[in-house]
């Protein structure tokens, strides 16, 4: 695997000198500002350089380059500071990390430290977090605890997506794209009035598409694996009269592909460079690989103004059907590539999902002295998630042991917010919740053709209050600074993977349960406008201190997954964000990150890798010692830098985009070794293209890790040194009409 090189480390370099030259020496003749930025980190639209939050945001222009060519969420790791995504999943089960936490548990059940909200609806099961992004506003990144208005589960932060809404307005547009490996793109919306002044409308789909590339050399299949078709929609209803307004929302999607294609033997021994056989476009296994997604939801969210009292109502629905199988091991026992000691081919289903959101708020106006929000939010999940290991030669579907679990999670809080201008300058927020939440957890597994079954379960209870503090201080009228002291929660969890336990006692060693973890987050911040307001920089630094901290001790020689608590965990660093505008036609934006984390438990021992590898903690009768130890997939520092010029032309305008995200070296799990670790990577988009006037026409080229940058993303360490790697470069040809 190519290493953090003097080529990357200058182009590095460069982009940093690009932004700090630029911020030296605006253009005095430039005439345009930069654009405000509204989000609703505080469950209000409010100006992003008004709120004590660290929040970064993706807009709709980026994400359309940086999502094009088919690919998956995945391509928002590293593209605003402090956020990282990764998956041995594909397409359908992103894990995402703000400030170093996150959760690499691959079960259906698993909790995430990160909120994932769309349209105002959390989406609380793993499988319901690969939705794609299509026809969006924008997606906001809140980082640091969000406990009082998101929740249990959000010690981490939140990441927001909101969709465009109906108007009344006629509009819509149209997208299509072609490129390698027969990859094709649609994507499109229509909107506007059904009747005058009181309903609006907006259906908008997507489709994405790309053929089977990956050989099996075993079976000498041809393009076997590696492809995929998916389609997703979402239509939505607004209904707007007097006090009351509803806007209702319905979408779908379903997926058909393959899941994640792991790699035998792909790193080599001592170090964590990719072999010398291995290669994106061929795989030699014997075990099978699909993928199956279908998804359908739904809400509904009424508001009333009372004379300057507002009622919001948001009822939401969710559910998941999903299958997928994989070839764990990535080769075949005793033939290769490298030496496999046994085969490993495992399924994962959820044949029964069901999620029920509801949230009562009630708020004063904007731009009283004295604003303030109450609400009451209530949580239902139910899941039935089955679970396959395959091997016996007996059973007709070679199905070797079946594991039937089931979940039931309950939750309900209240909670308030309120600011209170001290001062023309001064402002006090501060907010309380309070979260209770009852699991229920049971499992059973059978193996085919032998007697009985093997039973466990447990339920758990917890109640906890979150809180934050926040002051801001408006020191001109373009800078605001803001300290920020709150906490959160990740809820209790429970986990059972006895597919590969063969003892009587489920309860006692194959189910594990995680104490809640609770975290302290202070952070202190500048958000200001300058040069009238042709640039903008946002810089917060912070420290979190967490109690209790659940881990995931995936794989391992016994290639389980057991939750675990740490007594303690540490992280601080800092985000710094700046956009400019030196010209009309020139825009820049560049992101920078800094997260340190610390695993603080001198006790806390896990088992090593079963595949292999070189472990470099200190190993006891087979168990490495964690403390002092960086949390899997944190990387220290992310920095991301977008550039776009345009060039007026008689009938339009020609444009270049690109955009670059650096991350430095990540380990995958919680012990170190010489292999399960990535160095740093640097990739980059180009995107060239031109845009008639009314934007009725526009045409483009782009490509996708145009740099060919070719870096190790996951790993697997209980069979061999089977690894994961990143997209190999794309291009492609774009079309696209704005009406």
């Amino acid at each position: 695997m190519r290493k953090g090189n003097p080529s990357q480390l200058r182009l590095l370099a460069g982009a940093v000198s690009l932004l700090a030259l630029s911020a030296a020496a605006p253009a005095a003749s430039a005439q345009a500002v930069l654009d405000e930025i509204i989000v609703t980190a505080t469950k209000r639209a409010e100006n992003q350089q008004q709120v004590p939050v660290s929040v970064g945001t993706i807009s709709d222009d980026k994400l359309t380059s940086v999502m094009s060519g088919g690919v998956d969420l995945l391509a928002l790791s590293a593209q605003v500071p402090s956020l990282y995504a990764e998956s041995t999943f594909a397409r359908t089960f992103p894990r995402f990390y703000i400030r170093g936490l996150g959760n690499s548990d691959f079960d259906l059940n698993s909790t995430q430290p990160v909120g994932l909200v769309i349209d105002e609806v959390v989406q609380e099961n793993p499988l319901l977090r690969g939705f794609p992004i299509f026809d969006t506003e924008r997606v906001e990144v809140l980082r640091g605890p969000q406990g009082t208005l998101f929740g249990r589960n959000t010690p981490a932060g939140t990441i927001s997506f909101v969709s465009k809404k109906p108007t009344q307005e006629t509009e819509g547009y149209l997208s299509a794209s072609y490129g390698r490996k027969n990859t094709i793109g649609a994507e499109g919306a229509v909107g506007g009035a059904l009747i005058d002044g009181v309903l609006s409308a907006r259906l908008s789909m997507k489709y994405d598409r790309k053929d089977n590339f990956i050989d099996n050399t075993f079976t000498g299949e041809k393009d076997a694996i590696g492809g995929f078709s998916e389609t997703a929609a979402r239509l939505q209803l607004m209904y707007e009269k007097g006090p009351l307004t509803a806007l209702f929302n319905a979408h779908a999607r379903d997926l058909d592909g393959s899941a994640r294609v792991f790699v035998a033997n792909a790193i080599t021994k001592g170090s964590n460079n990719l072999s010398s056989t291995f290669s994106r476009n061929a795989v030699f296994q014997n075990g099978q690989n699909d993928l199956d997604v279908s998804s359908q939801g739904g809400s509904l969210k009424l508001e009333y103004d009372f004379d300057g009292l507002l009622l919001t109502s948001i009822t939401g629905y969710e559910t998941a059907d999903v299958y997928t199988r994989g070839d764990i091991d990535g080769g075949v026992a005793g033939r290769g590539p490298g030496f496999v000691p046994f085969d490993s081919e495992t399924a994962d289903a959820l044949p029964d999902h069901a999620q029920w959101t509801q949230e009562l708020r009630l708020s004063n106006a904007d731009g009283e002295r004295f604003r303030w929000q109450t609400g009451l939010f209530y949580f239902n999940e139910d899941v039935t998630a089955y679970g396959y290991a395959y091997g016996n030669a007996s059973d007709p579907r070679n199905i070797f042991v079946f594991t039937d679990s089931r979940q039931e999670t309950k939750t309900w809080a209240v909670f308030g917010q309120a600011s209170y201008d001290l001062t023309e300058q001064v402002v006090l927020t501060g907010g309380v919740r309070y979260n209770d939440e009852e699991k229920d957890f049971s499992v059973v597994r059978t193996m085919p053709g032998v007697p009985g079954s093997t039973t466990g379960g447990a339920s758990l209870s917890d109640g906890q209050v979150t809180w934050d503090v926040a002051l801001t201080y408006k020191a001109t009228d373009d800078i605001n600074l803001f300290t920020r002291v709150a906490n959160g929660y990740r809820a209790p969890s429970i986990q059972s993977r006895p597919l590969f336990y063969f003892g009587p006692n489920i309860n006692r060693d194959a189910l594990s349960i995680a104490k809640a973890e609770t975290l302290m987050s202070y952070e202190a911040g500048i958000k200001s406008n300058f040069w009238e307001r042709k640039a903008r920089l946002n810089v917060t630094a912070f420290y979190t201190d967490i109690n209790n901290q659940q881990f995931t001790a995936v794989g391992g020689s016994s290639n389980n997954n057991t939750l675990i608590n740490a007594d303690g965990g540490e992280g601080y660093g800092f985000e710094a964000e700046l956009e400019l505008l030196p010209t009309d036609n020139l825009l820049l934006t560049g992101g920078l990150s800094y997260n340190h984390t610390e695993i603080q438990d001198k006790t806390l021992r896990i088992p090593v890798c079963g595949g292999g590898c070189t472990v470099t903690d200190p190993v006891v009768n087979g168990f490495a010692q964690l403390d002092g130890n960086s949390f899997p997939n944190a990387p220290k520092w992310i920095l991301s830098a977008t550039a776009r010029y345009g060039i007026p032309v008689s009938s339009g305008e020609v444009y270049v985009f690109t955009d670059w995200n650096y991350r430095s070296k990540v380990n995958f799990f919680l012990y170190t070794s010489k292999e399960f670790y990535s160095d740093s990577k640097l990739e980059g988009g180009l995107k060239l293209g031109y845009v008639s006037d009314d934007e009725k026409f526009g045409v483009a080229v782009f490509g996708r890790n145009i740099t060919n940058e070719k870096s190790l993303e996951g790993a697997i360490d209980f069979n061999n040194l089977t690894g994961i790697v990143n997209e190999a470069p794309f291009y492609g040809v774009e079309i696209t009409s704005k009406f």
